[in-house]
């Protein structure tokens, strides 16, 4: 006799989590969350409606910051829905293909953000190594070119690691570790050999944030050697001060985003509220806290900031 095996295809839909064990306080919890989109969310649009507005700020250092905020903004756009539905309606059920989508922006603009400090540490580069051409080099139409090409490199190779798990039979338990959809935790539900999409998001990892950090360091050995050439200590500090945000802007993105990954490869056994407490970390703290270390150490969006509430 024929033993017949049941495999389902796809999931239907998927369960997003919020806060296990304290469904009953998620209204509460909800309030801190909206708290963080809402300064995100508004601290972002301030930034891009300054640049935008005041010519005096048409320079590469700010069209690159604006990039960052709009990554920013999106990244926390791209949450917020999930989110909300979870802590008011208690509505977790979300749909494959919405999943798949919201895994794509999700992953696409952590990808672009880094692409995008990269662009940073090379302006940096520029201006304090090369000042003299640091208006040749980066013109506007190089700076439009650079952030086409961001855009197409981290959106192009994320297809065919999510387009792949169509193919994966899900038989395995829908309950999914957050409140949104990322790759790590999607894929730890299929029950099929997943060698594909282990060693594609590895290779995806080494090239965007592998090379994105590597290039990032090299950068700033230029610059501290170009530095410790000056003469005077209060133009050396000068100079690395303009360098403080952006340092900033690396660190909290590239501490929380490693965390979550050892997280997710070393600790899978460990409280479902320490992946949830990483995850949202990594997603929630740069659109927060980026346009306010940007508004506090950039004199110029700091002085704009101040006339336009004046």
């Amino acid at each position: 006799m024929t033993e017949v095996h049941t495999i389902y295809l796809f999931l239907p839909f998927q369960r997003l989590q919020g806060i296990p064990g304290y469904e009953a306080a998620h209204c509460w919890i909800s309030i801190p969350f909206c708290l963080l989109y809402l300064i995100g969310i508004v601290g972002n649009s301030t930034i891009l409606h300054i640049i935008r507005t005041d010519p005096s700020l048409h320079e590469p250092m700010y069209y690159f910051l604006a990039m960052l905020s709009f990554t920013d903004m999106g990244m926390s756009l791209s949450t917020l829905p999930t989110m909300l539905r979870i802590f008011w309606f208690n509505a977790n059920a979300i749909t494959f293909d919405a999943c798949v989508t919201q895994m794509f922006f999700i992953h696409s603009l952590s990808l672009m953000e880094s692409s995008v400090l990269l662009a940073m540490a090379f302006d940096r580069y520029v201006a304090i190594c090369n000042p003299l051409r640091y208006a040749t080099i980066l013109t506007p139409q190089r700076i439009i070119h650079t952030g086409v090409i961001l855009l197409l490199r981290s959106t192009a190779l994320l297809p065919p690691l999510l387009i792949h798990l169509l193919w994966y039979p899900f038989c395995d338990s829908h309950e999914l570790s957050h409140s949104f959809c990322l790759h790590q935790d999607m894929i730890r539900l299929a029950c099929a050999d997943i060698t594909f999409n282990v060693m594609y998001g590895l290779a995806l990892v080494i090239f965007f944030w592998g090379v994105d950090s590597l290039g990032i360091i090299i950068s700033y050995i230029f610059i501290l050697r170009s530095v410790l050439r000056i003469a005077s200590q209060e133009e050396r500090l000068k100079a690395l001060n303009t360098c403080v945000s952006h340092i900033c802007a690396v660190l909290i993105l590239y501490v929380p985003m490693i965390g979550l990954s050892m997280v997710h490869r070393f600790a899978k056994h460990s409280s479902p509220l320490v992946h949830i407490l990483m995850a949202n970390i990594y997603l929630l703290v740069p659109p927060v806290l980026n346009p306010i270390i940007y508004s506090v150490k950039t004199k110029q969006i700091r002085v704009v900031r101040l006339l336009n509430h004046s």
